[in-house]
């Protein structure tokens, strides 16, 4: 079985999950071909200031749209901190593989519920900023622009992302300070903030990443 991912991998195609071994994981880290972040990859965001997971899970918020909520999870290997990374709806060309450019607009699907990240005109419950929700309406409130804080073209692992919302022109965020009670004691709220400051920095982290087709090419 060859495992062209980074953390864990797909076997026949199936949901099944296995540990890599910690040699292929010190490789991956390692190699070009891991190096960027590629559509298809299932990725764990983590923020920046909290190093916080951006997480969702069948809790639906009791205030503003009552949509599937989305927080920050402080547990690295929680499943229900995986997020696929894809295109908008309307593009049709991409590959699995394919990097990610800077600039360009993403969708983010939660592994375990299917359900992608959105937002909209709802107050967020902690904060009052804009709620943040998992939702599966398939429409452009999933639609979030990378914005690449390094120098690079394409989307990095380990490097700050910000993700800017397409309709609103809010940035996703998460502050320590806002944490919610029962019941999801400990979890941190997400929202999105007209700001782009300090907390609203992201990075992809541990995750499934195929790999890189333009290194497979050279």
């Amino acid at each position: 079985m060859a495992c062209n991912v980074v953390m864990f991998c797909w076997v026949n195609n199936s949901r099944e999950w296995l540990y890599s071994s910690t040699y292929l994981l010190t490789v991956a880290f390692t190699t070009t071909e891991f190096k960027a972040v590629t559509y298809g990859s299932a990725v764990k965001l983590t923020h920046s200031l909290s190093e916080y997971k951006l997480h969702s899970h069948g809790v639906n918020y009791g205030s503003g749209s009552g949509q599937q909520s989305v927080t920050g999870f402080s547990e690295a290997d929680d499943p229900n901190s995986l997020w696929t990374v894809k295109p908008t709806i309307d593009v049709k060309d991409f590959l699995r593989g394919q990097p990610v450019k800077c600039n360009s607009f993403i969708r983010l699907q939660h592994v375990e519920t299917k359900k992608f990240l959105h937002s909209h005109n709802h107050k967020s419950p902690l904060s009052m900023q804009q709620e943040v929700s998992a939702y599966d309406g398939n429409d452009t409130g999933d639609n979030w622009k990378l914005i690449c804080r390094e120098s690079s073209s394409v989307w990095l692992r380990e490097e700050k992302v910000q993700l800017m919302h397409q309709d609103t022109k809010t940035y996703l965020t998460a502050n320590i300070d806002k944490m919610y009670g029962n019941p999801i004691h400990g979890q941190l709220e997400v929202a999105t903030s007209r700001s782009g400051d300090k907390y609203t920095m992201w990075a992809a982290q541990e995750g499934v990443y195929f790999q890189d087709l333009t290194t497979q090419l050279e």
